[in-house]
């Protein structure tokens, strides 16, 4: 983990020096830009395996890179903001953020969340006890959990890290009503609050690309006043 390469957007020169010092000193390979412009140029030429961005930004804001980044990668990204307020963190996730960090913060904290990001992208290489490919099914969609991939037929389902790392929770449980503390502890190293809306954020997301109708989801269904269940027969 600590070769992994980090980019860091934002346009506080400040900041952006202060983050390049303190991750490079963690073992990271670390590289900052200031703006939409440069990111697009640094990723043109470099393999970056998280990325760190700023919402507010001169041109293209943080939310526009971030839902541009998701038409066409799985980017684990942490999403920063001034402002801190439940709605932007909302929306960050919305467009494919995969976690969100207040300004100011402590380094020591995004440390802990660019480390369990990255423990959460890599957890899902593995194989079962006979050495083959772990294959999960349910519906049209067959999951391949060792190469972090979901198929429905024969096409590719793009999921952020975050997606799949829920989507794979679901499946790993299924027919069993999941509360969102519940899941909040199983995905781990997300900031929590007594009014953490996240979890409903991230499972809309999630059934926009899985449900035929998302407004009337037969894979991930609600129980109302409990929590989440998983349905891999796709009843409704």
């Amino acid at each position: 983990m600590d070769s992994k390469h980090i980019l860091v957007v934002d346009d506080d020169a400040g900041l952006r020096e202060l983050l390049q010092e303190y991750l490079t000193a963690q073992g990271f390979q670390v590289a900052a830009v200031a703006d939409g412009t440069q990111l697009d140029a640094h990723l043109s030429q470099h393999q970056v395996d998280l990325l760190i961005l700023d919402l507010m930004l001169p041109g293209e804001d943080g939310l526009s890179l971030a839902r541009r980044l998701r038409t066409r990668s799985s980017l684990p990204i942490i999403m920063l903001s001034a402002r801190g307020e439940d709605v932007d963190r909302i929306v960050g996730l919305e467009v494919g953020a995969d976690d969100y960090l207040a300004k100011p913060f402590n380094p020591r904290e995004l440390l802990a969340r660019i480390r369990a990001l990255l423990r959460r992208n890599e957890q899902g290489q593995f194989k079962n006890d006979e050495g083959k490919p772990d294959i999960r099914r349910f519906g049209p969609y067959s999951m391949d959990v060792e190469a972090r991939v979901l198929h429905k037929n024969d096409l590719t389902v793009q999921l952020t890290t975050g997606e799949f790392n829920l989507l794979r929770i679901f499946v790993e449980h299924p027919n069993r009503v999941l509360g969102r503390d519940t899941i909040m502890d199983m995905l781990k190293g997300y900031e929590r609050s007594p009014f953490d809306r996240s979890i409903d954020v991230r499972v809309t997301r999630l059934r926009r690309k899985i449900e035929d109708d998302p407004n009337a989801p037969q894979y991930i269904r609600t129980v109302w006043g409990e929590g989440y269940l998983f349905s891999p027969n796709g009843t409704s």
